[in-house]
């Protein structure tokens, strides 16, 4: 058993109790005066600092991105070491543009690979294209039979795109929705979206004729360029989520896009942070023309949400939902994103000036400034 004690608890809201007890990877309690007898006790004692959840990155390339600029352009995958360090204890790994080389069975594999290493580690099935690639034959039969798919990919308005038809959409919808029924995951269509002036026209169009649908949708990429964020907070307002990546590219820095998003009349509720980590990112310098092709940082959910807080935009317990609540109710990660009892003890203790001082993953310490 563990004991967390002498600290600020936010649950993300702030609770007035200093201890929490865990065991076997589960809180078991919260209280100011908790203590165990018979059994053994690791405590950690973290001086006065800020407990939150542990953070959930749902859109990270675990295994890295494609190459576009050929074989030698192929990003590397992540490490435990890199995702404990940004605060992430529960991460969503995906395929980007590559179903190929990059493909579905080594991305299950680096999942199970996280997962035994500490953190709680999921994965979606398919990629950017269609036909859309599984590993069973069905993105039902995926979501039904594979333990740690939870959701399928697909990609929209971008160039690099299979460009899905409204039918073809909706059957992927059914797919996961049946999936997700039948295993008890819930379901999701995680959907990248790229800067063609379609946006997410077909999306609306979805929503509008079967309102049920929208819980299905996930949306990221949405601060690509600022008529996309236009459409994307409109779709909000309707009640879908709105995924902010915090890398790549982007109109203006996330903090700024959820203040934007907010002052909308978009319910925070409907807002999460992702890093696209590991994702290639290609720019190109304007001056000289030259184009440069790099893995997106791990590092920007944690700075973004601290940033948050920083420019007065959110007091902590509201900008810690974009990586905690917000993100475990999309994904139906219904012991993730809370301090509670009941919920799975995924930490982060945070200094006075909110640097990462150490993170708990399952109740063990996985990292430490």
């Amino acid at each position: 058993m563990e004991l967390f004690y002498n600290c600020k608890i936010y649950a993300p809201e702030r609770l007035t109790q200093t201890q929490v007890l865990t065991a076997t990877g589960k809180i078991l309690a919260i209280g100011d005066d908790l203590s165990v007898t018979g059994v053994p006790l690791k405590e950690f004692d973290l001086e006065g600092r800020c407990l939150v959840p542990g953070f959930i990155d749902q859109h990270v390339h675990v295994t890295g991105g494609g190459g576009q600029f050929g074989f030698a352009s192929l990003i590397p995958e992540v490490t435990l070491a890199e995702l404990a360090a940004t605060g992430t204890t529960t991460v969503v790994g995906l395929l980007g543009t590559d179903g190929f080389v990059k493909d579905l069975p080594t991305l299950y594999a680096k999942v199970k690979a996280l997962d035994a290493e500490g953190l709680s580690a999921y994965m979606l099935t398919s990629y950017y294209g269609l036909p859309e690639r599984t590993l069973t034959g069905s993105v039902a039969e995926d979501l039904i039979y594979i333990d740690k798919v939870i959701g399928c990919k697909l990609a929209l308005s971008d160039d690099r795109c299979s460009f899905p038809t409204e039918l073809e959409i909706l059957r992927l919808i059914n797919q996961v929705r049946l999936g997700g029924f039948t295993s008890g995951k819930h379901g999701i269509l995680h959907i990248h979206l790229g800067n063609l002036k379609t946006r997410i026209d077909v999306l609306h169009h979805i929503v509008d004729q079967y309102p049920s649908l929208i819980s299905y949708l996930s949306p990221t990429h949405c601060i690509r360029t600022r008529p996309l964020f236009d459409t994307c907070v409109e779709f909000a307002k309707k009640g879908g989520m709105m995924d902010i990546s915090t890398g790549g590219t982007r109109f203006v820095e996330a903090h700024q896009a959820v203040a934007l998003a907010l002052e909308a009349g978009v319910p925070l509720s409907n807002l999460t942070f992702s890093s696209d980590g590991h994702g290639g990112v290609r720019r190109e310098d304007p001056a000289t023309g030259e184009v440069s092709y790099t893995p997106a940082p791990l590092t920007l959910n944690y700075k973004e949400m601290v940033a948050l807080v920083r420019d007065g935009i959110l007091p902590l317990e509201s900008a810690l939902q974009l990586l905690t609540t917000n993100p475990a109710r999309n994904l139906s990660l219904r012991c993730k994103g809370r301090i509670a009892a009941g919920c799975d003890a995924d930490f982060v203790a945070l200094n006075e000036d909110l640097s990462i001082h150490s993170v708990y993953a399952k109740g063990k310490k996985v990292y430490a400034s």
